[in-house]
């Protein structure tokens, strides 16, 4: 015999609302509908699986016993056909911010699959990442892989720099390199590393106590144009950066690479083992071709990252 999915789906939604009318509001047919489908998969079945009470209907003892099952099938179901369709929907790439490295990145893979949807999507840092990786509602998504990642797959991509940006009226704005230790001893504006938990906030946290730098995160972030307006009518404020962020034009402010060495933001690339989306190894092997290891000496990174960063 071969069951009816509508018919058990009419009676799972019976089953969870109690009455016929609500679950009929729910599945978007009938009330007659949903009572013929029940009928039938009840006299498929040679057995009632639900009672009419004056609370609404309630499972039988067999219809108890079914729905645990029943459930598990549409479940199953649902799992096939999403499969399918996310075969043919746009790849979803989480993405901290559409003005920095890893939306740049993004990008640049297009330019390679001119034919294939991508589509990026904003996140919030890498534990929003990755319940949303786990949960496929993103494909893949760029940042920091710090800590445990609860099964997901990490692959080193990019080391960005840190840059500064200062006024035209600061004493660093004639470097073509701010040494790091002469950051030693003055603050560092990183408004967006307000937030302790982020995998951001921690990198700058480790940089300070590396290089005696002090990371102010003080004031509101109103985003990239706010953050130059500042530093630019700004004598003495010094505002960390990615190399690759896009900085709008100001003619008040001058970006500066922080040198001897270079601390860079270690960015990776993260995806689900079970994400079948087509183009996802694609975009893997295209962020496998541009990676550059870590130079010790030359580049600076926190402990954790460099295992991962190393040739």
């Amino acid at each position: 015999m071969d069951l009816d999915l509508a018919a058990v789906r009419a009676f799972v939604a019976v089953a969870d609302d109690r009455y016929f009318g609500d679950a009929a509001a729910g599945l978007g047919i009938s009330q007659q509908a949903v009572s013929k489908r029940v009928a039938k998969l009840e006299a498929d079945l040679g057995t009632a699986l639900l009672r009419r009470t004056p609370n609404g209907a309630e499972p039988t003892e067999d219809g108890a016993s079914f729905l645990v099952q029943a459930r598990a099938l549409i479940a199953l179901a649902d799992q096939a056909v999403d499969l399918v369709r996310s075969r043919h929907r746009a790849l979803r790439v989480g993405v901290l911010g559409t003005r920095i490295a890893s939306a740049e990145t993004v990008r640049a893979f297009h330019e390679t699959v001119p034919d294939v949807g991508v589509e990026m999507l904003r996140s919030e840092g890498l534990a929003d990442a990755l319940t949303a990786l786990a949960r496929g509602t993103i494909d893949a998504f760029f940042g920091r892989a710090l800590g445990d990642l609860g099964g997901i797959e990490a692959r080193p991509v990019y080391l960005e720099p840190v840059h500064v940006l200062v006024g035209r009226g600061h004493p660093f704005a004639a470097l073509d390199g701010v040494p790091i230790a002469d950051l030693a001893g003055r603050s560092l504006w990183v408004p967006g590393a307000v937030r302790p938990e982020t995998e951001w906030a921690d990198f700058y946290r480790v940089l300070a106590a590396e290089f005696g730098v002090r990371v102010d995160t003080t004031g509101p972030n109103f985003g990239v144009d706010d953050l130059v307006e500042r530093t630019a009518a700004s004598p003495e404020l010094i505002t960390g950066v990615g190399e690759k962020i896009r900085v709008p034009w100001h003619r008040g402010v001058v970006q500066i690479p922080v040198v001897e060495p270079s601390p860079c933001y270690p960015w990776s690339l993260l995806w689900h083992p079970r994400n079948r989306h087509p183009v996802l190894p694609e975009l893997v092997a295209f962020t496998r071709e541009g990676f550059r290891p870590y130079r010790p000496g030359r580049d600076w990174i926190p402990e954790p990252d460099r295992p991962a960063f190393t040739a």
